[in-house]
């Protein structure tokens, strides 16, 4: 299974994100590689991807894609982002 974490520019964001992400996936047992992105980036990055975790604001950049979009409205509250994850993946 491949999860990309999406940012605006750059990558601190989505490296943030990607490393919370991992955890929570070692939480739940779920194996997984997890890639961090910026979001013009998003059409290679996310091409094989089931999951894209990204902000609020960003889900409308984001585009056609075959991927569960996970929208993470806090990304150090590791609950919030193990119960999506969970969920998305349940």
């Amino acid at each position: 299974m491949k999860i990309v974490a999406i940012c605006g520019v750059g990558m601190g964001t989505s490296g943030i994100l990607k490393v919370n992400a991992e955890r929570v996936l070692d939480r739940l047992g779920i194996d997984a590689e997890v890639t961090a992105s910026d979001i013009g980036s998003i059409d290679q990055a996310a091409s094989n991807a089931q999951i894209v975790l990204t902000s609020p604001e960003l889900v409308d950049r984001i585009g056609k894609t075959n991927a569960d979009v996970i929208v993470v409205n806090n990304y150090f509250d590791l609950e919030e982002l193990e119960q999506k994850l969970d969920e998305a993946l349940g």
